[in-house]
């Protein structure tokens, strides 16, 4: 079997390290050749490599919850992944552990026979500064761009354009730019919308904003441009960790990246997720 899989498992979590020898075994018993990351190689016997050398191997596997897959999406870009979901929710992680065995040799040997295999192709962000030299790494979930910290006398003045066209301004803790895979996570939890995993668009949401619109619903090629003012500092932030320190006034632009995540095998029921929110 010629192909290359990458396996990446949850740190610290040894039902996902027992899960990641059982799939080295069986894949390198079909022939192929695998390796895990540091973390886990350090656990279990098996080659190790940074996670970010796993980009470009035919398939990448990702053990753990949404987090251990942003965290993958992150190091390994556009190369395909595979969710093996430990979590609770899991919208971006379809596999039962119980089925992770025949998933994954099936995926393999697909991808031998044939070179590919169905894949789901995730928009990611793109924040640039548009009068200071830095971009963040590309967000699957959302960007957000706040001021000096949350609550009370933290916030700042954050005008947010569309495609050159006023959709606000107003003094708020922050402002939330999220794809439809990020409507469930940040977004939500600030009053933004459900957005469905198929559809393309963005969301705007506002964070305790003083003078507040209701959460906008963009085209994903729209290109918004948000200004932030009114305070010494403000940040601004790629999935919850990815972040630039802004001296304000300050203006950011957000638009797609241009490599999206791709998830293969079978995908995540989003109506079912919904039963275990919170």
């Amino acid at each position: 079997m010629d192909v290359a899989v990458g396996i990446v498992a949850q740190r610290d979590n040894e039902h996902a390290q027992a899960l990641a020898v059982d799939l080295v075994e069986a894949l390198e018993r079909d022939g192929a050749s695998v390796v895990v990351d540091e973390s886990t190689g350090g656990a279990i016997d098996a080659t190790a490599v940074p996670v970010a050398a796993m980009a470009g191997r035919d398939l990448v596997v990702s053990i753990g919850g949404d987090g251990t897959l942003l965290f993958v999406a992150r190091e390994v870009g556009s190369t395909p992944i595979l969710g093996i979901n430990l979590g609770e929710v899991g919208f971006l992680n379809a596999v039962a552990p119980a089925d992770a065995l025949g998933v994954v040799t099936g995926l393999a040997a697909e991808l031998d026979e044939t070179g590919a295999v169905p894949e789901r192709e995730l928009s990611r962000l793109r924040a640039t500064g548009v009068d200071a030299d830095w971009t963040l790494e590309p967000a699957l979930n959302e960007v957000v761009v706040h001021g000096p910290r949350r609550g009370n006398g933290g916030g700042a003045t954050i005008e947010v354009q569309a495609d050159g066209q006023q959709y606000v301004e107003s003094h708020a803790d922050g402002v939330l730019v999220a794809t439809p895979t990020g409507s469930t996570a940040y977004n939500l939890s600030e009053g933004g919308p459900l957005v469905h995993p198929a559809a393309e668009a963005l969301v705007v949401t506002q964070m305790a904003a003083t003078d507040s619109m209701p959460p906008l619903v963009v085209e994903p090629d729209t290109e918004l441009v948000l200004t932030v003012s009114g305070a010494e500092t403000g940040y601004a932030i790629s999935d919850g960790r990815n972040r630039q320190r802004l001296e304000l006034p300050a203006t950011i632009s957000v638009s797609l990246a241009a490599e999206p995540v791709r998830l293969v095998g079978p995908q995540a029921n989003f109506f079912d997720g919904l039963d275990k929110l919170e």
